[in-house]
């Protein structure tokens, strides 16, 4: 396609310690949103009981959650899911408490049965206990500190030293911020964001090898060129194809969040978030990272043996 093959010719590099204070604002703001608001850990982390059933009839969310507050469960989440007469109620952990799983669901049924014509069928009950959300919770930090070590051995064995940390500067700056959004605007963090976290992951990295390569690339031919120039030209020539990925799949996870109904909406907000901060940080973050570390033409030039051109003649 010509639209992709277009060049531009934007001082990307020129705006960088811009884009470096505003980096640093928006990692200093996530973090202050993580230390005061903390993240909403859904169920999965926190323990607790899932308790999902199907009206006979859409009801109203308030009188559903009035008729368990009544029954002494006023720390209840109520969500409706999918359809509008499929409910499921979360109840965090109740040590105070003697029932059992059984017990517990029985009360909920009842509560949930008040003031409605027909049947309120029960469709499934889970119970995540503590020590399971605590495990799943260490789980989810080492998921993301391995895929971090991996991605610098692969970029330092792909590439070279600078570039393994200019790629994991920008995935640790997308996490940090998208992370501090998601405790800004309390979505719920369950294992569906840790999914899209991993995502994120891989979908900033694929954005910072292509500029990667395409630097590697233009080393050898700009060889006249200084190493902000030969940065600021491989931006952009990768900058229409970052630009139509990243709209593309935009688009996609903006049909997901409106449309995929809010058992995914947590998913799709964190992908959509992490997008965007992504694309971002390609351009800005891996690659100025690279040239404070002093990256030039001598670290990606290959060096030729003496003699190198008679052992090719016939």
């Amino acid at each position: 396609m010509r639209f992709l093959d277009k060049k531009t010719n934007f001082d990307f590099m020129g705006k960088r310690k811009i884009a470096f204070v505003l980096s640093a604002v928006l990692i200093i703001l996530s973090i202050a949103a993580l230390v005061t608001r903390d993240l909403n850990f859904g169920l999965d982390f926190t323990g607790g009981t899932l308790i999902e059933v199907s009206y006979p009839a859409a009801p109203e969310i308030s009188d559903v959650r009035s008729n368990l507050s009544d029954a002494g469960m006023d720390d209840a989440v109520v969500q409706t899911f999918g359809a509008a007469t499929e409910i499921v109620v979360r109840i965090p952990p109740r040590d105070d408490e003697a029932e059992s799983d059984a017990e517990l669901s029985t009360i909920v049924l009842s509560a949930l049965q008040q003031g409605v014509e027909g049947e309120v069928a029960m469709r499934r009950v889970e119970f995540v206990g503590p020590q399971v959300g605590d495990e799943l919770t260490e789980q989810g930090i080492l998921a993301v500190v391995y895929a971090l070590i991996g991605i610098f051995l692969y970029v330092m064995i792909r590439f070279q030293w600078r570039f393994s940390v200019g790629a994991v500067a920008a995935l640790v700056h997308d996490i940090i911020i998208t992370m501090g959004v998601l405790a800004a605007v309390q979505v719920e963090f369950d294992l569906s964001v840790v999914a899209a976290l991993l995502a994120v992951i891989g979908y900033s990295l694929n954005d910072t090898i292509v500029l990667f390569d395409r630097i590697r690339e233009n080393f050898p031919k700009l060889r006249k060129a200084n190493s902000l120039e030969v940065v600021n030209t491989s931006v952009n020539e990768t900058l229409s194809r970052t630009l139509m990925t990243s709209v593309t799949t935009l688009l996609v996870l903006i049909a997901l969040f409106i449309f995929g109904g809010e058992i995914i909406n947590a998913f799709a907000f964190t992908l959509i978030v992490g997008v965007l901060v992504g694309t971002y940080s390609s351009i800005y973050v891996a690659s100025t990272t690279l040239l404070e570390l002093g990256v030039s033409k001598f670290d990606l030039l290959a060096v030729e043996k003496e003699g190198a051109e008679l052992d090719s003649m016939p």
